[in-house]
């Protein structure tokens, strides 16, 4: 008998025992579907704040890369992206190295990448081109920035091989980088902001081409299936309400001690009557305060186009220069109070520099 139980226990075990590892090609489909997520979630989250998921996902697609013995020849494209974006995020940290070149800093490594998926794509020309010169200008704005210019000097002659291409460029930025000035308005024009916006662009472009992606399809279904995407819509449209009603705090304050006096005073009416009544009152009251704040509003937009008629003076735009100098672009008010100005506010301030940036480059 104890034999027997002994075979019966055994074959059981048998059931219960670990099946042979994946073979190589599930494993490298499954890698592939995981890679392809991971980029997807560095593009959604890629220029958001705070840049903690995108760090986290930038982990993940790096070692999902790092991993693959051969990237396939439909990924290339796709990992070329990642690459470039985590380089992008990057790109302002001087101590931050992609190549055992040290010299060759983050967004110069990110030009490489760049080039590759020019390569790959001849269907949208002017944005490449777009992308190309921004980040050629902020490769060397960033280096200036940090006050090394000799460094600046040095890359611009590793970005312009070809003397005849890009000339334009190359004379503006070698012109720059000897007056050691980072703030200069072709600088500030072809901004680090500006390079974000046109990346981002280039990625919905990327994200409608591969909308296939296996996981996010399968996710969805699931989460469709237990119901729960109308949950998460409900606690969006949830927060967004209370959104509103705290920008609308103070108002409503006072709209609800209205409404105590109502309901004081006409105890007898019936309580349901009574509450949709507030309701139409306050939202009346609600409404009417807002329009009250949007006329105001309207009325300083006039008043400000009226000032901003005034002829700006050759001094107050050396006033502006100096202000940009020290304090630096955005800063507005702390340049405003520090300058001489005529009767100027902060936004002024910033719509005159636009201008500025925008005669230097003519």
């Amino acid at each position: 008998m104890a034999g027997a139980g002994e075979t019966s226990l055994r074959e059981a075990g048998a059931g219960c025992r670990p099946r042979s590892p994946l073979s190589a090609e599930v494993e490298a489909v499954a890698a592939e579907w995981m890679l392809e997520f991971a980029c997807c979630c560095l593009c959604r989250h890629f220029g958001a704040a705070p840049a903690a998921e995108f760090r986290r996902w930038s982990a993940v697609a790096q070692a999902l890369i790092k991993g693959c013995s051969k990237i396939p020849t439909h990924q290339k494209k796709m990992v070329h992206l990642c690459q470039l974006l985590i380089r992008i995020v990057k790109g302002r940290n001087l101590d931050c190295y992609f190549e055992d070149d040290q010299r060759i800093s983050p967004l110069e490594s990110a030009l490489s990448f760049w080039t590759l998926l020019e390569r790959e794509e001849l269907k949208l020309e002017k944005l490449h081109e777009d992308i190309r010169r921004l980040i050629q200008i902020q490769i060397v704005a960033v280096y200036m920035e940090n006050g090394y210019f000799k460094e600046a000097a040095e890359v611009l002659e590793r970005l312009f091989t070809d003397s005849e291409s890009d000339k334009s460029l190359r004379m503006k930025l070698a012109t720059i980088i000897k007056s050691k000035d980072p703030y200069v308005p072709l600088l500030q024009s072809f901004s680090y902001d500006l390079l974000t916006s046109k990346i981002k662009s280039y990625i919905e472009l990327f994200r409608k081409q591969n909308e296939t992606n296996f996981l996010i399809q399968a996710a969805t279904k699931q989460v469709e299936s237990k119901g729960l995407g109308a949950t998460a819509l409900q606690n969006k449209t949830m927060n967004v309400s209370e959104n509103d009603e705290n920008s609308l705090e103070t108002k409503q304050r006072s709209v609800k001690e209205q409404q105590c006096i109502t309901n004081q005073s006409t105890g007898d009416i019936n309580p349901t009557v009574r509450h949709h009544s507030g309701q139409k009152q306050r939202v009346s009251r609600v409404l009417q305060s807002l329009n009250s704040l949007q006329n105001r509003q309207q009325h300083g937009d006039t008043l400000a186009c009226g000032r901003r008629r005034q002829k700006w003076t050759y001094k107050e735009d050396l006033e502006l220069k100096s202000g940009v100098r020290e304090f630096g672009v955005g800063n507005w008010a702390k340049i405003l109070v520090h300058g001489d100005f005529n009767n100027r506010t902060s936004v002024m301030l910033k719509d005159r520099w636009r201008t500025l940036c925008r005669i230097e480059q003519d």
